[in-house]
């Protein structure tokens, strides 16, 4: 077996053997009460099952069961579920370069941009740098090959553990992924840029909340970004 085989294996389990620490937990607590929520909602295990598989991203999922669960129609669904899929926008846009290998096509990419969600996101964002970049995609799908498995099974004992999980608690655990990003930028967070985007996101999010639900989190990224950015720039000079 050739040297680089080996190297991209190793960090293929190093990317896996991270996401299975304190992410994944994390996930498998929150997936436990969306398995539990899609019960409540009526959902039969397969659906549920189907639904983490495949879209794997607890905001659109618990969107897409509570316009089930009301009788919205398709085009409905669909609408609502694609604005809570916005904000991927731009972590996708900024992951994928860090990702792509020399003279890599963009079709080749598109796979990888499917499993874009909030902690594998920032797992890999936080270490990725770090790392040669033929190693970047293996390590990438090591945390993808931890996590996607785990929420799904997670999903499966939170439905049929339902009927023991009150509904407080089932709801509570589905903030836990929003808690750990916010934690874990505030951990990564290394300039002064990083403090003022999170900041800026504390102030800016309730605002956008209420006047523009739906594209808060999308405006108040891209506001309070970009106001991080120019007053960085402005005290550099």
């Amino acid at each position: 077996m050739s040297e680089a085989s080996n190297g991209r294996r190793a960090a293929f389990r190093m990317g896996a053997g991270r996401a299975i620490g304190v992410p994944g937990i994390v996930l498998f607590a929150s997936f436990f009460g969306f398995g539990a929520f899609a019960r409540a909602a009526g959902l039969d295990v397969f659906q549920a099952t189907i639904i983490t598989a495949t879209v794997f991203a607890l905001p659109g999922q618990v969107v897409l069961v509570d316009q089930i669960a009301t009788g919205a129609s398709l085009a409905t669904a669909t609408v609502a579920v694609t604005l809570t899929a916005v904000r991927l926008l731009p972590m996708t846009v900024a992951i994928l370069p860090v990702l792509r290998q020399p003279g890599q096509s963009a079709w080749k990419q598109i796979p990888l941009s499917h499993f874009v969600a909030v902690t594998v996101w920032i797992e890999s964002m936080r270490r990725l740098p770090e790392i040669e970049r033929h190693l970047r995609i293996p390590y990438y799908l090591g945390i993808v090959a931890s996590l996607w498995p785990i929420c799904i099974v997670a999903t499966v004992l939170g439905y049929e553990i339902a009927g023991g999980v009150p509904v407080a608690i089932a709801a509570a655990l589905l903030l836990l992924t929003p808690f750990y990003f916010l934690l874990s930028m505030m951990a990564a967070a290394r300039e002064r840029i990083d403090w003022i985007a999170i900041v800026a996101g504390f102030c800016l999010g309730p605002v956008f909340y209420w006047y523009m639900p739906g594209l808060d989190l999308l405006w108040t990224g891209l506001v309070g970004g970009t106001a991080a950015f120019v007053l960085t720039r402005g005290w550099r000079r």
